[in-house]
């Protein structure tokens, strides 16, 4: 079985995720066109800036193609990659793709000047994670199909749907590799 992960790489943070499926020995491949989701097995749609990266899914035809992959792999995606898996967004410049029923919302946690990092604590093993969150969307309107992973302040920071998951802070920005790996043996 082919165990390569994708990495949508049209704007964004996607070079450290490569980093990471490096360091946990994972082969990666960049992803800007709908051929190189073929032998991928799952993707990552990084962080960056929802308006550009909607507008460039558009614009490379990755839409349906993302959309029919993810309805048999497993997708992440990381604050504009969790914008992107929304199935409705606070902000009509954002398309989203509908791969996880909740409503995102943009700059929830406010601009540049309010990034911060914060241990949260992570439902699947019972520990924490000092989570980076950057400009970082909120979540809302989530369905029973949802399951919230990591909460921050009572809010909801990291869900999962089937074998996707979508959280609002980055991991690839730290040295802890536990989210990739929780997502990748899912």
């Amino acid at each position: 079985m082919n165990n390569t992960v994708g990495v949508l790489a049209l704007q964004g943070a996607y070079q450290k995720h490569i980093d990471i499926l490096s360091r946990l020995n994972i082969e990666s491949r960049l992803v800007r066109k709908a051929a190189e989701l073929e032998n991928c097995n799952a993707l990552i749609l990084p962080g960056g800036e929802s308006t550009t990266i909607s507008l460039l899914i558009q614009k490379n035809g990755l839409y349906e193609p993302i959309i029919d992959f993810a309805k048999n792999h497993a997708v992440m995606g990381v604050c504009a990659g969790m914008i992107m898996m929304a199935n409705e967004v606070d902000d009509k410049r954002v398309t989203p793709l509908g791969l996880i029923p909740f409503k995102a919302l943009r700059n929830f946690y406010g601009s540049q000047v309010h990034s911060f990092t914060a241990d949260i604590k992570l439902k699947f093993n019972n520990s924490t994670f000092k989570a980076p969150f950057i400009r970082a969307p909120g979540l809302e309107n989530l369905t029973s199909d949802v399951t919230i992973l990591a909460r921050h302040n009572g809010d909801a920071v990291m869900i999962g749907a089937g074998n996707h998951i979508a959280l609002s802070f980055h991991p690839e920005l730290t040295d802890d590799t536990r989210i990739h790996e929780y997502w990748l043996s899912k």
